[in-house]
């Protein structure tokens, strides 16, 4: 398998990470297969699976429905391995976003702050994640997803994912062992791509599946069905002619499927995208008495909890910090990747 390999400097140490060019089909893959086996119908954490880090144990990497899946968790090991505070948990939903968002796709509203679980019984049992050729694909299709919560347009949306990577008949028994888009790799050659720019995140999908012109593009039953299915088909149609509008949909859907089961600490979550508490400055509150008012006391605890602490619960030490540095190695990463 080529590969590329560079280094990551931080506090003057080296970190060699191996990356191969698929990494934006895995990583994404990685971090749906993770959250992608909640069940809304059970509420105990974490036997509702969902986005808890469970994918990490081999017991679970061997399911069927994540073949290959090991050679993506080997690529995300390392980052894991500098930043130890960083869950795998966020870790899987931190690099599928950046994955989606470096492939040209939409920026995707996400939270961190996801507990793992710690032990390989803590994993679900297989058979939770889709199949690609059952006997009823749309019933298929709805009897997974209205599982986990998600709606008609949310499972198109989705869908629409795989206008990134290839399928390899030697792990999931489906597309040609090589097509003119993919004998040439990028990364290790063969697998049937759904998509002739297999590396590029736009509306491809939906439009090839539709005209259905090439067969060297992959379409699976379950493809099929966003165009056969009455209800699924309007939303099929309305992101081949609308890319913006399949970007929109698209950023919700995801960020939806990335919280899925999860548990939260702080229990709200905390986002990158929002604006750093002003930082406290003890003379700004400091009222020259032996004893801070109460209105004071309230201001500083809010600074404090603004940060992820608690009266009751230290603050976890660097994890912004930690999870900021992964999303620029995960850029870069994604960044050669698709060049």
């Amino acid at each position: 398998m080529e590969d590329f390999s560079f280094r990551v400097f931080s506090q003057g140490r080296e970190l060699d990470i191996e990356l191969w060019i698929w990494l934006h089909e895995a990583a994404v893959r990685l971090g749906w297969h993770d959250s992608g086996t909640y069940n809304k119908d059970i509420q105990d954490w974490p036997q509702r699976g969902g986005a808890n880090g469970s994918l990490r144990f081999d017991v679970e990497l061997k399911h069927g429905a994540n073949a290959g899946l090991v050679n993506a968790l080997k690529l995300i090991q390392p980052i894991k391995n500098k930043y130890s505070g960083v869950t795998y948990a966020d870790l899987f939903q931190l690099a599928s976003a950046t994955a989606i968002e470096e492939a040209g796709g939409p920026k995707i509203p996400m939270k961190y702050g996801r507990v793992d679980v710690t032990a390989p019984d803590q994993c679900p049992e297989e058979g939770r994640l889709p199949d690609a050729g059952p006997p009823s694909p749309a019933q298929h299709l709805r009897d997974v997803f209205y599982r986990m919560g998600l709606s008609d347009k949310d499972i198109v949306a989705l869908s629409g994912a795989h206008t990134l990577g290839r399928s390899r008949p030697e792990r999931s028994g489906w597309g040609k062992p090589e097509t003119k888009y993919t004998k040439d790799g990028p990364g290790a050659p063969g697998g049937q791509s759904w998509t002739a720019q297999w590396l590029k995140f736009d509306n491809s999908y939906f439009k090839d599946i539709k005209e259905k012109k090439d067969e060297d593009l992959l379409v699976l039953p379950t493809d099929a069905a966003l165009f056969d299915d009455p209800s699924f088909k309007v939303y099929a149609e309305k992101y081949a002619a609308d890319q913006e509008a399949f970007f929109k949909d698209y950023a919700e859907a995801h960020a939806k499927l990335s919280n899925l089961g999860a548990k939260f600490d702080p229990p709200e979550g905390f986002s990158l995208d929002e604006p750093a508490p002003e930082k406290f400055v003890a003379a700004k509150y400091s009222s020259g008495q032996k004893e801070l008012s109460a209105a004071m006391k309230q201001k500083i605890r809010a600074e404090y909890e603004g940060f992820g602490g608690s009266p009751d619960r230290p603050l976890p030490t660097n994890y912004f910090l930690n999870i900021m540095i992964v999303v620029a190695v995960l850029a870069v990463l994604s960044y050669f990747a698709g060049n």
